[in-house]
């Protein structure tokens, strides 16, 4: 595979993955590391984010910015942190750093110290802090200079909640939301459905969207609007959904152990 077609969200073909059925436990998803070297060297451009139920991989093109900034939505304990880890191990273990970097800021930055030490981790910070602040400002500066560069930094930031309430980032985060992705930087953002209600104003930046298990219907409206859709079924934990056209197809995050 040397190239991605246009669509920026879709499948590719990686057979063998995945029970026809779709595993029912975590013991039958396969291990990331396996995923990968089975999938081949992926294009400089190719973000890895699941494994659809028909054993295709899930991939993100970063050199089209038509989807725009990625919201990762679900309950407490449906997996966005970890897909957002996924993602970034998944980078570790393909990509080099002159081609694809990642940072991170989180409410509980501990939990990425295993990634701390990649290569490609450019840092892992905290909300209301000088230098995330600084950081995500020079984003922005990079991002005008960077019309020369082949090099994609991804922003993933593990909290909508805790972007909302520092206010310190709202002018840098809301350009990058705008324009990043097409000047090579991917905001990546979990949002807890619970809370999506009370962060409505920064929703419309996020055209994709990955929802995980949501129980309560009541706090899908904002995120996909009414009677769109239904994730109470997916497994918390290892299972997500995309839109593809009018459907919500469902994928894996496969293990990480």
């Amino acid at each position: 595979m040397n190239d991605i077609k246009d669509t920026a969200l879709q499948f590719q073909t990686l057979p063998d993955l995945v029970p026809e059925d779709g595993p029912s436990q975590r013991e039958s998803l396969p291990l990331l590391k396996n995923v990968l070297k089975d999938l081949g060297p992926l294009p400089r451009a190719a973000l890895f984010l699941g494994i659809a139920e028909d054993q295709l991989p899930v991939l993100l093109n970063l050199s089209d910015p038509v989807p725009g900034p990625v919201l990762v939505a679900g309950d407490s304990g449906s997996g966005k942190t970890r897909l957002l880890q996924l993602v970034a191990e998944a980078i570790s273990q393909t990509h080099d750093p002159d081609s694809l970097r990642f940072a991170i800021i989180a409410e509980q930055p501990a939990e990425w110290d295993s990634l701390s030490s990649s290569p490609n981790c450019e840092g892992v910070l905290s909300f209301r802090q000088p230098l995330t602040t600084n950081y995500v400002s020079s984003l922005v500066n990079w991002a005008h200079t960077n019309r020369n560069s082949d090099q994609y930094v991804l922003l993933l930031i593990d909290g909508l909640e805790g972007l909302h309430a520092d206010d310190s980032l709202h002018q840098s985060l809301r350009w990058l939301l705008l324009r990043g992705p097409s000047r090579r930087i991917w905001p990546i953002v979990t949002v807890k459905a619970t809370r999506a209600s009370a962060v409505t104003q920064w929703l419309p930046s996020f055209r994709t969207r990955l929802c995980g298990h949501i129980a309560a219907d009541r706090d899908l409206a904002p995120l996909t609007g009414p009677g769109d859709a239904s994730f109470d079924g997916l497994i918390p934990g290892w299972q997500f959904a995309m839109r593809e056209g009018k459907a919500w197809l469902p994928f894996w995050l496969p293990r990480t152990d």
